[in-house]
């Protein structure tokens, strides 16, 4: 037996999420009650130029208080797929576009309380075509060789997890 959502509620509507309270019957046919971030889905993408630099971005993130370097991201807009998002964040973010864009894969970031679906790509053949950044954005841009870049995960000087998780992804594509 599988378990099986009963209700479905609406508790809390943000820009890019909504909480829900879930009943759910268990397996062993008990009930109870768990909250779910229902998360727009996401990219991360990985700017590789032709020197085999990969581009990161430094920011401050709320949730651990903290700036964190980690690859360029962002948040799938309504009607957009994940191969327009990934081509439009590596500009807003880098100012780079890329010529050639490769999906690697899509992971979900927190499984345990969220629905967000992380898609991955690799972005080569970069030239410089900025876009403006969001408002609320303030990032910098650093360039790490791909075997650097690799060292940063495991030196833990890398902390973001669909940083780690795309370079994982990635690993094999990567020259060094």
């Amino acid at each position: 037996m599988a378990h099986q959502i009963l209700s479905k509620t609406t508790v809390y509507n943000a820009y890019a999420f909504s909480v829900e309270n879930l009943h759910v019957k268990l397996p062993d046919d008990r009930e109870r009650d768990y909250n779910l971030v229902r998360h727009s889905d996401s990219v991360t993408i990985i700017p590789m130029d032709s020197d085999g630099n990969i581009w990161f971005v430094t920011q401050f993130r709320m949730g651990c208080e903290r700036v964190l370097l980690e690859l360029p991201a962002g948040t799938i807009d309504d009607g957009e797929t994940p191969l327009d998002c990934a081509l439009r964040e590596v500009r807003e973010e880098t100012g780079m576009a890329a010529g050639q864009m490769t999906h690697l894969g899509s992971i979900y970031l927190a499984p345990g309380y969220s629905s967000e679906l992380n898609h991955i790509f690799l972005a080569t053949e970069l030239y410089p075509a900025p876009l403006e950044m969001d408002e609320d954005e303030f990032l910098n841009v650093e360039r790490y060789p791909a075997n650097e870049a690799l060292l940063l995960a495991q030196q833990v000087r890398l902390q973001d997890s669909k940083s780690l998780a795309a370079l994982y992804l990635a690993s094999g594509k990567l020259p060094g």
